[in-house]
């Protein structure tokens, strides 16, 4: 499984993110809830493990975050505090499992492995739409108003996650990390010249607005 782990504490991080990789999944860490709750919206990962205690978003804020933007990632909420309140607290914000510290990692994969098994909640959409632009994800085809435009697998990768969160800020970090699969600024304006090009090719209104200073939006003009 691909999963984030959200953590302050530096000691504890390099624990689970070791026992975790060692048990055969990919971990990726932040240590703080706001660059938690941009990952996890980016999406594509399969359970966020995350500390309830955190600096510039706590985990409770976090996760009812993610489940009022409609992103059900299976959730597993760690904390030092581990009373029957406090349980049922971390729970009520939309956590799927909650754990307290200090606990054995076996304990802990034995939960991420149990919510790794649960059914989706949804199944995964096969066509992508806003307005009259339709991609279809099993054909690999993408159209608008029933003219088909053909894209490059870079470009059609870059309009796939932007219809994934059509409505929604995506950033230029999120689209370095899942169209180029690049962890860091590379100070070069390949995002932009790729986005100018998409526009070009999806034609007019535009479909994809740009927010100075936040990121990319697919909507429609007049949304």
């Amino acid at each position: 499984m691909r999963i984030l782990l959200v953590e302050d504490d530096a000691g504890t991080a390099a624990e689970v993110s070791r026992g975790l990789t060692g048990a055969g999944h990919l971990v990726h860490h932040v240590a703080d809830g706001r660059a938690g709750l941009m990952e996890a919206i980016g999406g594509g990962y399969d359970l966020l493990v995350v500390d309830r205690m955190l600096p510039a978003l706590d985990g409770l804020g976090l996760v009812r975050a993610l489940r009022a933007a409609g992103v059900a990632t299976p959730a597993l909420m760690l904390t030092a505090r581990a009373g029957l309140g406090d349980r049922v607290e971390g729970l009520d914000s939309g956590a799927d499992d909650y754990l307290a510290k200090p606990f054995a990692f076996a304990e802990l994969l034995a939960r991420v492995h149990a919510l790794g098994r649960r059914p989706a909640l949804n199944a995964e959409p096969s066509t992508l739409r806003v307005a009259d632009l339709e991609m279809d994800l099993l054909r690999r085809s993408v159209s608008r108003a029933g003219q088909r435009i053909d894209l490059q697998p870079r470009e059609f990768r870059l309009l796939e996650v932007l219809l994934r969160h059509a409505g929604r800020v995506v950033t230029r970090n999120m689209l370095l990390e899942q169209v180029w699969e690049i962890h860091f600024d590379p100070k070069t304006s390949v995002v932009e010249t790729h986005i100018s090009r998409l526009r070009a090719k999806l034609g007019e209104p535009s479909l994809i607005h740009t927010l100075r200073g936040a990121g990319y939006v697919a909507r429609p003009s007049d949304a």
